[in-house]
């Protein structure tokens, strides 16, 4: 097949029988349009155009390769149309963990549609992560301790883990409380894999404390409630039903409007937030919009809450 610039060249000049307007319909010169169709007839072996005399003239080849490449690349040109139309009118596709779905972008989407009307959104909250190369998601919020994957990432914020409750649960008048006097009281955890040896549990904040040198209690002296769902361990948490090992990133609005409070001084680090997603897609507008929306929302919430 010869390039397609050379196909579009004698498309172009055979439908309007002039080189002058070909090349001012395709944006460059008619020396670049002669050009081309010059090595359009050495590909073919046969001159396509008659220049002399003027007006320009299709040959019989010409006359026989001009539907045939007219009518391609129409087809060509409907097909991507359509494509890209699929593309533009349908949702951009945002993948996240179930926690930050719920607790951190759910809140803030009405931003998001005043921004952007007319790109809406479908976002999957799940922790499994899904396949942006083969199309499962147009862009990803990843929750990592390193970059994840060799896709275009832009970080987020990381965040750290704060023992927090429903500030009914602190004594009265007090800001917070000594690690002692978790004694008797119920701990609430959530899952994390038990490969992921520097996850932020109770055990490590517990060890924590015991290093910095004040009296930590051991677990026994404590109740315990587990849950799968992070999301569900912090609305327990609010509920009053106990101590909970939060993220400050996923509870920002829990703190501000004072659902929660930190309960202890000692925090643990956590992950980065990153945004990632395959560079150059058709939907790449849209990715950017995204990206630069989510993190000017972060930096707008990532004001320190009550001095902490």
């Amino acid at each position: 097949m010869p390039p397609l610039i050379e196909l579009r060249a004698f498309e172009a000049v055979a439908r309007h029988l002039s080189f002058s307007r070909a090349a001012s319909e395709l944006g460059v010169t008619p020396t670049a349009i002669s050009h081309q169709i010059r090595m359009f007839e050495r590909f073919c072996g046969v001159a396509l155009f008659h220049r002399r005399p003027r007006p320009v003239r299709l040959t019989e080849a010409g006359a026989k390769l001009f539907p045939v490449i007219h009518d391609g690349l129409s087809t060509f040109a409907s097909a991507i149309d359509a494509v890209r139309k699929v593309e533009s009118d349908g949702p951009l596709i945002v993948t996240t963990t179930t926690a930050f779905a719920s607790r951190w972008l759910l809140p803030r989407l009405p931003g998001w549609y005043r921004l952007h009307p007319r790109i809406p959104l479908e976002v999957v909250g799940t922790d499994a992560v899904l396949d942006l190369r083969a199309g499962e998601a147009h862009v990803a919020v990843r929750y990592a301790r390193a970059v994840p994957g060799t896709l275009s990432v832009r970080k987020l914020v990381d965040d750290r883990f704060w023992p927090m409750c429903a500030p009914r649960l602190l004594p009265h008048r007090r800001k917070s409380l000594r690690p002692s006097e978790l004694r008797g009281q119920t701990l609430i955890h959530c899952f994390w894999a038990a490969t992921d040896k520097a996850a932020p549990t109770w055990q490590r904040w517990l060890a924590a404390v015991s290093a910095d040198g004040s009296e930590a209690p051991d677990m026994t002296e404590m109740t315990h409630l587990t849950f799968r769902e992070e999301a569900h361990a912090i609305e327990a948490a609010i509920a009053g039903q106990g101590f909970a090992l939060c993220s400050d990133i996923l509870t920002e609005g829990d703190l501000a409007r004072g659902a929660l409070v930190k309960a202890l001084g000692i925090s643990l680090p956590g992950y980065n937030f990153y945004v990632t997603h395959v560079p150059g897609t058709m939907r790449q507008r849209s990715i950017d919009a995204f990206s630069a929306w989510i993190a000017g929302a972060q930096e707008l919430g990532s004001k320190p809450i009550n001095g902490n």
